[in-house]
């Protein structure tokens, strides 16, 4: 072997290294230090402990039969306690955690990128606009944010941008046809299919079941045959060429379901599959050996003007698409609404989300799950 042969092969090698990391042609980001506080309040981002009114909002049963329990473990924290994401995007091995409530605010740009090879978070190109419930989606080497809030959980916009991991840098693309927030994001043959979620007028805010499909390479949309049950917070993945959403809400927290229906792109149709076990809304939703692990989420009911139940769930339920059914897992230690969730290798990755029925408490809290 020659020298030149023998450098070729080390690129070789080093790029490959990379590419297992995710690291190839993408710009390098600075470390984002974890926040020494796991729990901050929504009215002024200063640290708080929940006391045990709090406490008691946390569910952990599920109805369904018992699988295998798998194991959590604890994680580096977000470098912000943070929540209503909606919900996280996978590239190149790294979770990307976008927009949301943080330090005080309810429309914050956060680009926190998570790497699980190192423990550690980075800190990426902010979104152009500060934005909650902004649906995100990864496909090819892009990772992609339609819409949100600007306002507390209201007041839709129809912004849409593209971010280049080899360039740190966000790029407008053609926005939405109509706005919206809280909607789900899945990339199934190149294209990005948009379902669901809540829009205007702000003071309505009611669900819609519009679905909407983005081609990234003509940068345009096509409306599709909407959703049979309109929802917001609801989860999505896809699998097998089809877009599954499953749970979410009819407009508020008080009136959950565990709908799970599936589109079939082909057909342009929609089927009905067996529904989530544990109704709700704001839950972490992934494709993690070949079943769908649902997480989280939030039910709250109201009266008088008053809240008389809140519930924050952390039951770990998961779907066999071969079997149509259910079963569950051990149970998410420190139950969240509106998390980010990505499963990267065999793990799943749960950041942030809100530690309370509602915004009030956002978390920094990361835990990791496994079958291994």
């Amino acid at each position: 072997m020659n020298r030149r042969q023998f450098l070729g092969g080390l690129m070789i090698a080093g790029l490959s290294a990379r590419a297992a990391l995710g690291q190839v042609g993408d710009a390098p980001l600075q470390a984002a230090e974890s926040s020494s506080s796991l729990f901050a309040s929504l009215r002024d981002g200063k640290p708080v402990q929940l006391d045990a009114e709090q406490l008691a909002q946390r569910v952990f049963d599920s109805p369904a039969p018992a699988g295998p329990a798998g194991r959590w473990e604890a994680r580096a924290p977000l470098p912000v306690p943070r929540s209503e994401m909606a919900w996280a995007a996978a590239l190149g091995g790294r979770m990307h955690v976008i927009g949301g409530y943080g330090e005080g605010a309810v429309a914050r740009p956060y680009h926190h990128v998570y790497d699980p090879v190192k423990d550690r978070w980075l800190k990426a190109a902010p979104l152009p606009r500060g934005a909650n419930h902004v649906a995100v989606a990864a496909d090819a080497d892009r990772v992609y944010a339609f819409g949100g809030f600007v306002e507390q959980n209201q007041h839709s916009d129809r912004n849409a941008y593209a971010y280049d991991p080899e360039k740190d840098r966000w790029a407008p693309i053609a926005p939405l046809p109509r706005p919206r927030g809280a909607a789900a994001a899945v990339a199934v043959n190149g294209r990005i299919y948009l379902v669901g979620g809540a829009s205007e007028p702000a003071k309505e805010r009611a669900s819609v079941g519009w679905n909407e499909a983005y081609d990234p390479k003509a940068d345009r949309w096509t409306a599709l045959k909407p959703l049979p049950g309109a929802r917001d917070h609801a989860g999505i993945v896809a699998y097998d060429g089809k877009v599954h959403l499953i749970g979410g809400r009819f407009n508020t927290f008080e009136y959950n379901t565990g709908l799970h229906h599936v589109y079939l792109p082909d057909q342009d149709t929609w089927i009905e599959r067996a529904p989530l076990p544990t109704p709700r809304s704001g839950h972490g939703l992934v494709v993690y050996r070949d079943r769908f692990f649902a997480m989280g989420g939030e039910q709250g009911r109201i009266e008088g003007g008053r809240l008389t139940e809140g519930k924050v769930f952390g039951q770990m339920e998961s779907y066999d698409p071969e079997r149509d059914s259910w079963q569950h897992h051990a149970a998410m230690p420190t139950p969240r609404h509106a998390v980010a969730a990505a499963a990267i290798e065999d793990w799943i990755y749960v950041a942030g989300g809100g530690a309370v029925l509602g915004g009030a408490v956002q978390s920094a809290v990361t835990e990791a799950f496994t079958l291994a």
